[in-house]
């Protein structure tokens, strides 16, 4: 089914072009002298004299003391060495002559383990060969379970793979064949593989309602407990549109109960996530320790102060060790979002917001003069970290990234202040006007903009690639957008927020919030599929990159899954958080 919200690719990229007319720049500037003569009269104390908004955020439950205790035992050179040696006799499994099956097998279980980034060499070397002679072999004919399994790792490394793989399975009609019910493991991984579909492939469709259908029969039966808790997972959300870190916690205690379990990937999987989790927590407490030397958040005490949160985005983006230095960079970057997007949604007038709007924009500190104090502390503080990554960027690898960046927050601010007129009007969007907005103002663009930077080894000319090849980023931002949405759209207008998708929905529709939110879930997976055709179309994007910004919406749906995982720490992400910093896995 084709779902013409997001049929087309983003008219503008906002590298260059905001979607449509936010606001015009003279209109700005006339707003802004009639302003200055106020804001000027009036710089000392003025903001007792406005009555404000608050959204009542609470206080944060991780305190930067109790961050800076977390302390790892899995650090000493006794670690070290059981892991490598852990890590060479896996590497012998995978370069052993067995069956392509068992290959693809254990890739499948050293992913869902998080082991497999110690492994790409050996994993593409194997996916290569698999991907070069994979029509018609023997150890995968009428075989349901090793065809969904290959087809679905081939997929999600980017080869390119019909989804005709399947019809042996499919009567004259292009039904599946009732003789599969009783193939629970094949379902499965139908089911799983079907997600990596891409527009138009009518077969995956059948297949993953097929599945879906015989897999909730089969746990009604509860034959196989471990089987059955599979089945149960993907149902709750695929396996595809998970954040691979958490996955990995969950996991390791479910293959832990599996009768068959390889004693050797149990034990490195165990170490390696406490070894992992110890770096993690040495990025964490850099950026605590960061954000309470920075003292924003003791001044702009009607912003979320959400450190732990903020940082927990990063590792769903990306948690391998080699990315601690984009963990710590990224962290940084999240708490300036929070903090500006609590300025133009709470707490700032719609005069204040203009000129905001416009010292970004120009990205000038001369623009500060206008601004009221806690505007002008927000706006140094964000120039200074922006400048300076450029800094880093020109010193190391020799090309300026002030214009990108900074066009990516002046694009940014501009869609808040947008969505800002809009609640100051009472104006409700079309779904379609909201859209266009709301992909940038998600943020998913600025945060993208500056991963891009920083796993981006080569020259001025990327920036012409990252405007061209721009659909992943819209694709990532769209899906981050709309599972927000579904999790926080009736605590925003609560407390004084623009409608978000749903209401858009509603409202031009006439639908009910069910309805709506079932449109919400289609765009969903529409907007999946079209991701997926980015990933084996072929990029000129880094790999990391491209694996970012698909985690990145991965990560939105982890946390936006049953509530607002972002603004409100307890509950379920407090317990996520103690699982994947805080409590290691007991060795023995």
């Amino acid at each position: 089914m084709s779902f013409p919200l997001l049929a087309p690719a983003p008219s503008c990229n906002f590298i260059t072009t905001h979607c449509h007319s936010i606001s015009n720049k003279s209109n700005v500037k006339r707003s802004i002298v009639v302003q200055a003569r106020k804001f000027v009269a009036t710089a000392q104390g003025f903001d007792q004299k406005i009555d404000r908004r608050s959204a009542n955020y609470h206080l944060s439950i991780w305190k930067d003391n109790y961050i800076q205790s977390l302390k790892s035992e899995c650090l000493g050179k006794s670690c070290y060495e059981r892991a490598n040696k852990l890590v060479g006799e896996v590497r012998m499994m995978l370069d052993k002559e067995i069956n392509p099956l068992e290959q693809l097998e254990l890739i499948d279980t050293l992913q869902r383990l998080g082991l497999s980034y110690h492994f790409e060499n050996e994993i593409k070397t194997i996916l290569d060969s698999v991907s070069a002679d994979h029509i018609d072999v023997a150890w995968k004919k009428d075989n349901l379970y090793a065809t969904a399994i290959e087809f679905r790792l081939l997929r999600q490394h980017g080869y390119k793979v019909t989804q005709e793989v399947f019809s042996t399975f499919t009567d004259e009609k292009g039904n599946f064949k009732a003789s599969l019910c009783e193939d629970c493991k094949g379902l499965l991984n139908l089911y799983e593989a079907s997600y990596h579909l891409v527009e138009g492939e009518n077969m995956l469709e059948k297949a993953r309602d097929f599945a879906a259908k015989r897999l909730k029969e089969y746990l009604k039966q509860n034959k196989d407990p471990y089987l059955s808790l599979l089945v149960e997972h993907a149902l709750e959300l695929p396996l595809h549109w998970r954040m691979p870190r958490f996955e990995a916690r969950f996991f390791i205690d479910v293959y832990e109960g599996r009768e068959d379990r390889n004693p050797i990937l149990l034990e490195l999987a165990k170490l390696d996530f406490n070894m992992v989790q110890a770096a993690h927590q040495d990025d964490l407490k850099y950026a605590s320790k960061w954000w309470r030397d920075l003292g924003i958040g003791k001044k702009l005490t009607f912003a979320r102060d959400r450190s732990m949160e903020n940082f927990l985005w990063t590792v769903g983006e990306a948690s391998d060790p080699q990315f601690g230095y984009f963990r710590r960079i990224e962290t940084k970057i999240n708490t300036f979002i929070a903090t500006i997007d609590d300025v133009y949604d709470v707490y700032g007038t719609l005069d204040e917001l203009e000129l905001f709007t416009e010292a970004v924009d120009r990205w000038d500190t001369n623009a500060m003069q206008l601004l009221p104090e806690y505007m002008q502390i927000c706006f140094l503080a964000l120039y200074n970290f922006v400048n300076e990554m450029a800094f880093d960027v020109l010193k190391d690898k020799g090309f300026d990234t002030i214009p990108f960046l900074t066009k990516a927050w002046a694009d940014m601010c501009k869609s808040f202040l947008l969505e800002a007129k809009w609640y100051y009007s009472g104006y409700t969007p079309t779904l379609r006007e909201y859209i266009d907005n709301a992909w940038i103002s998600v943020t998913a663009p600025v945060i993208l903009s500056h991963a891009y930077v920083l796993t981006n080894l080569k020259t001025n000319e990327c920036f012409e690639s990252f405007e061209e090849y721009s659909n992943i980023i819209y694709c990532s931002s769209i899906i981050f957008r709309l599972a927000n949405d579904l999790a926080t759209s009736s605590d925003e207008l609560k407390r004084g927020d623009v409608p978000k998708s749903i209401q858009c929905y509603m409202h031009e529709t006439g639908a009910s919030e069910e309805e709506a939110r079932r449109h919400i879930w289609k765009l969903i997976d529409a907007t999946w599929r079209r991701m997926n055709e980015e990933q084996i179309v072929g990029s000129r994007f880094p790999r990391p990159f491209i694996q970012i910004a698909v985690n990145l919406a991965r990560t939105a749906q982890f946390m936006y899954q049953h509530h607002d995982g972002y603004g409100v720490e307890d509950g379920e992400t407090k317990e996520r958080v103690l699982s994947l910093f805080v409590n290691p896995i007991p060795l023995r």
